[in-house]
């Protein structure tokens, strides 16, 4: 290979091994063309499968700061760069490797750290994003269909019940204060009474002062 295409051909693992959200390195010796493009298909549009050089992916591996074990980069080597669900992808891979034995899966990275093969294994018994989503939205969906049907019988109730059964549900108005709190009026005896005039004390009415005649002086 000549230089300008090895150059070529690291930058373009670099650049795959820096947008995917996870890598699966496999070994696919004893797989035919037919088998190959199968497990392409399988995989999706979201996941890369290309067979690579060793060397040059241990270069562009390390250009991308992923580190990947040497053990990984023994044998013929195809790496999967998944950039959708990496679930679906360990699904595929794995469902492919119980009728195509000749594919071993070496190990990868997930989300920035080296997983193993059975981890690999575990991840693919997981279920997928889409599953989970499904299931939320149907529970979410039974929550609220269930509280419709409480709020539509709570109305049917309101509606043909009782008006006792109504009231029942209301909170009782607070009662009138008791007698013994009421404010009492004050006794007769702490009434003030107007005095007495006696009708024989002389009553004295005051006469207006006379204004005294002033004589102008003769001229």
């Amino acid at each position: 290979m000549a230089r300008s295409d090895k150059e070529a051909a690291v930058a373009e693992l670099t650049e795959d091994f820096r947008t995917a959200s996870a890598t699966v390195l496999t070994e696919y010796r004893g797989l035919t063309v037919a088998q190959m493009k199968q497990l392409r298909r399988s995989l999706g549009s979201d996941t890369k499968y290309s067979v690579v050089k060793n060397t040059l992916t241990k270069i562009a591996a390390k250009g991308a700061g992923v580190d990947l074990s040497d053990d990984l980069l023994v044998g013929p080597s195809a790496i999967a760069f998944v950039k959708g669900d990496a679930i679906d992808a360990a699904k595929s891979l794995k469902n492919f490797q119980k009728e195509n034995p000749a594919l071993v899966i070496k190990g990868g990275i997930f989300d920035g750290k080296a997983v193993t093969t059975a981890e690999i294994m575990q991840l693919a018994d997981l279920e997928s994003r889409e599953v989970l989503l499904a299931k939320l939205a149907g529970a979410m969906k039974g929550t609220m269909a269930k509280a419709a049907r409480t709020f539509d019988a709570l109305r049917i109730k309101l509606e043909a019940g009782s008006p006792a059964e109504a009231s029942s549900d209301v909170a009782a108005p607070s009662e009138a204060p008791a007698a013994d709190v009421v404010a009492e009026a004050p006794a007769a005896d702490a009434v003030v009474e107007a005095p007495v005039v006696d009708e024989a004390t002389p009553v004295v009415e005051a006469e207006a002062p006379v204004a005294e005649a002033t004589e102008t002086p003769a001229e």
